[in-house]
Order: C-alpha cells, then sequence, then structure tokens
C-alpha cells in the first residue's frame, strides 16, 4: 500500500499520488439522465468534444416538448459548474438537482458544460473546453437545441470557479462578435483573486490567502507567470478590459461569509466603472457562506437566490 509519505494531499480536493494518478475526493459520483415522460424535466448527455471526450448535460421541460414548438421557444442556459477547477461535473447529483430546479422554476433548455480538470489539464483548459462549447451549441448541433432554444434569450451562468469561466466568456464573446448576442450573465460567488487583499474587509489571514495561492498556483494553473495574480483568476486587480463584456446585462451573487466576498463586490464596481453599456445587479446574502444554495438548497437564503436567478431569465 502507498504511504502518506508518497502522497501529496491537497484536502478538500485531491491525492496525488507519486505514481501521478489523481483521486478525487468529492464529485465523483453520477446521476443518470432520464427521458421519462411522467418527469417535469427530462435529460440527456450528448458529446460536444470526441477530441477531449466532453459531453454536456441538457435538460428540458416536459411540458416544452408537448407544445407546439412554432413560436413557443424558451429561453437557452448554457451553465459553468465550480469545483475549484478540479472537481465535479455536470453529472453530479447536486448539479444535476440544481439545474433540473432551474429548468422547472425559469422554463428554460439548460445546457451544462463538462470541461477538462486540473492537475491533469491545467488553465487554460477549462476556459478553451467552455468556449468550446458555446460553439457547439451555436451551431445548433442538437434536435432539443434546434426545436426547442430561443437564441434571442441566450444566458450564462456558474458559481466559484464556473462564474469565473462565464465571466471570460462574456468577455471572449465580446470581443470575438458572438452572434447571436447573450442576453445576460450570472455568477455566482465568483472565484476571482489576488496576490493582496482588495480591501480592508478581504480575507487578511494569510493562512487562508496562502492556501489559496497554493491551490491555483501548484494545482490549477501552475504555468502563470504572476501567480495568483493572473489575469484569469485576478480579474479585478489585474489590468484586465472588462468594457468588452458581451451581453447586456450581469447578474452578481455574493455572500459575507465566502472568502470571495469582497472580489465579487469590487467586480461589480469595476463592471459599473467600465464603458460597457450594460447594468449590473447585485444580490447579498451577509450570513451565508460560499455555494450555500447547493449545500442548503431548502434554506431560505437558497430560495430567495434561485428567485432572483429565475428572473433575471424569465423577466428579460
Amino acid at each position: 500500500m502507498e504511504s502518506d509519505l508518497t502522497t501529496e494531499h491537497h484536502l478538500p480536493f485531491i491525492r496525488i499520488h507519486k505514481n501521478g494518478r489523481v483521486e478525487r475526493l468529492s464529485g465523483n459520483d453520477i446521476k443518470p439522465t432520464s427521458l421519462n415522460p411522467q418527469n417535469d424535466v427530462v435529460s440527456k448527455d450528448v458529446m460536444y468534444s470526441s477530441d477531449h471526450n466532453l459531453s454536456v448535460r441538457m435538460f428540458l421541460p416536459n411540458k416544452s416538448r408537448k407544445l407546439d414548438t412554432a413560436g413557443n421557444k424558451i429561453p437557452l442556459l448554457i451553465y459553468f459548474h465550480g469545483g475549484a477547477y478540479i472537481i465535479q461535473s455536470p453529472f453530479s447529483p447536486v448539479y444535476h438537482n440544481y439545474l433540473t430546479e432551474v429548468v422547472i422554476t425559469a422554463n428554460c433548455l439548460a445546457v451544462s458544460v463538462q470541461y477538462r480538470l486540473a492537475p491533469e489539464h491545467p488553465v487554460p483548459a477549462a476556459y478553451d473546453d467552455s468556449w468550446s462549447a458555446i460553439q457547439w451549441i451555436f451551431t445548433h448541433s442538437d434536435d432539443w437545441i434546434n426545436e426547442y432554444a430561443d437564441f434571442s434569450r441566450v444566458f450564462i451562468a456558474g458559481d466559484s470557479a464556473g462564474a469565473n469561466i462565464s465571466h471570460h466568456m462574456g468577455i471572449r464573446a465580446g470581443k470575438e462578435k458572438l452572434s447571436p448576442t447573450i442576453k445576460g450573465i450570472v455568477m455566482v460567488h465568483p472565484g476571482f483573486w489576488g496576490k493582496e487583499p482588495i480591501d480592508e474587509h478581504d480575507v487578511q489571514d494569510g493562512e487562508v490567502r496562502n492556501k489559496i495561492a497554493y491551490i491555483w498556483e501548484n494545482i490549477v494553473s501552475p504555468n502563470s507567470v504572476d501567480g495568483v495574480n493572473d489575469p484569469w483568476f485576478n480579474v479585478v486587480g489585474s489590468e484586465s478590459d472588462v468594457s468588452e463584456m458581451g451581453c447586456e446585462k450581469v447578474l452578481v451573487a455574493v455572500a459575507g461569509k465566502d472568502v470571495f466576498w469582497r472580489q465579487g463586490l469590487a467586480y461589480t464596481a469595476k463592471l459599473e466603472k467600465s464603458e460597457w453599456k450594460g447594468t449590473v445587479e447585485v444580490i447579498e446574502e451577509e450570513q451565508a457562506g460560499h455555494c450555500f444554495h447547493l449545500h442548503n438548497p431548502s434554506s431560505q437564503n437558497a430560495s430567495k437566490l434561485m428567485k432572483k436567478f429565475v428572473e433575471f431569465i424569465i423577466l428579460s
């Protein structure tokens, strides 16, 4: 048996064994899809990249299948999961259940994107895959997308690392003039960071800051030139230009007990001060922690966030 001396422990995410094997400690469970017509939502997996063996999980409200689709298309939501770029997938129970609830409540078609994970595939692999998925979706390569997606109402969303990815997808959509355009982007507890605290209320604890830096610099993106000040991660403090954000509106959710709390608020301020012509809104839960809506989906705070998320889609 391999001893602990030959294993790198990066709790709570992974263990890296001396032989190179990566052992993920969570996010490995897979919930099966279902096309059962008795369910409120049907789901299926479709491969979008044969080169990297990557799929999307699609969620469709059953009531939409029973309608005459002519003139009755529904909003399209493209979702990027969290997990520090290291764990999780669209197929895990937590994300399957969450997207199912979003689709039921918002009556939209959701496409949840799988991307390659670090450390086997360090950044920028996750961003490259996410953009490839968007391009695949926009080529109408699937029958559900063709029949049900209203491309005048396309939304991008994600939590944590997925919210960071959502930001960068929005910037790339703007720079590359993605057409049709993105209507809106929802970023829940976005994973933005930097070497120094953003203000006096940001995390001051050196041990916490060092741990986040270690994960980014040694596991997620070991090729970053300037560590956590890499513009992929340090969106707020770097000179990255947010004025080319390629959507009409942005909703940023922050939580007061989340290490990314102040970064999320500073990101909102940066968008507002930029030359971007869209609108940005913040929803803040002062007494909640990182991704509370996934850890405790039946809580009052989670219901409040879900309501805001859904309104952002259906009131557009």
